[in-house]
């Protein structure tokens, strides 16, 4: 039986061959991103010489963990190496004594979470909407981040993830940000937090306004028809729906305090 591995940052190169075939939209620097956030929780298998399979689990905190790029090689499918895998990440999660644990589910990948127990939660919708010719204005203003408002709108600090992804791009104030970062197939748009339905049109506007000639994926929760309909009115595409999942690990956790009306992009699949 072929042994479960953490996965290394030489890896990433296996594994972004494993994101290209599911048609993911993540680079190399995402998998060597969620690898140095998360060096313990990243689990891979390899069978012949090969990664063949993959799962991700990042902790904010005790509050929440979040389990991500569950792949496995089509080649590969049907030896239960994404059980095994989910197996392992749970395990590592409950020596964590994380008191939730959420996931971003495929339908593809459904029946095996909930057969780990996880129930369903919200939908996370996929928009897309391809480039436009047009002029590119430069985007203004703070890039220190209202983190109480992300808190809130999160339900928990992921501070230390959003310090790693704002170099990529992002503009921020005191009632939000947004930021961005590139993708594989699409310029990706997340994540934006924003207390009120004005700044987040600012913050999508004017982001649009400085990368409207790319292509563009934008994750959204269709529980805030705010983002729905800017998404909408901008031309985007819902392309994907997935089900964004839960499970309790802890018997005592009290409820999560997250906000989704404040969030207009997450951050991604692999990230929540």
């Amino acid at each position: 039986m072929s042994d479960i591995r953490y996965l290394q940052p030489t890896d990433t190169s296996e594994a972004m061959h494993l994101s290209r075939v599911a048609g993911w939209n993540q680079t190399e620097d995402d998998w060597r991103r969620v690898i140095s956030i998360a060096p313990d929780g990243c689990f891979g298998i390899r069978t012949e010489g090969r990664l063949v399979a993959t799962a991700t689990a990042i902790c904010y905190g005790k509050e929440l963990a979040w389990i991500g790029m569950v792949l496995t090689d089509p080649d590969y499918r049907g030896r239960g190496y994404a059980r095994r895998l989910m197996k392992r990440a749970l395990e590592y999660l409950a020596g964590r004594d994380v008191a939730w644990i959420k996931l971003d589910a495929t339908d593809m990948g459904r029946p095996l979470y909930s057969s780990f127990g996880f129930e369903d939660e919200c939908l996370v919708e996929r928009w897309w909407r391809g480039g436009t010719e047009g002029t590119s204005a430069r985007l203004h203003g703070d890039t220190v981040l209202p983190l109480d408002l992300d808190g809130a709108a999160f339900g928990t600090d992921r501070s230390e993830l959003l310090a790693k992804l704002s170099p990529y791009g992002c503009v921020a104030g005191t009632n939000g940000y947004a930021m961005w970062r590139p993708g594989e197939k699409a310029l990706y748009f997340g994540p934006c937090v924003a207390r009120q339905e004005e700044e987040g049109r600012r913050l999508f506007d004017g982001f649009l306004s400085a990368h409207g000639g790319q292509d563009i994926f934008w994750d959204l929760l269709p529980g805030n028809s705010v983002a729905v309909r800017l998404a909408s009115a901008a031309g985007f595409e819902c392309r994907r729906r997935l089900t964004r999942m839960t499970l309790k690990g802890r018997g005592s956790a009290s409820p999560l305090g997250n906000n989704d009306q404040y969030v207009y992009a997450i951050a991604g699949f692999e990230y929540g």
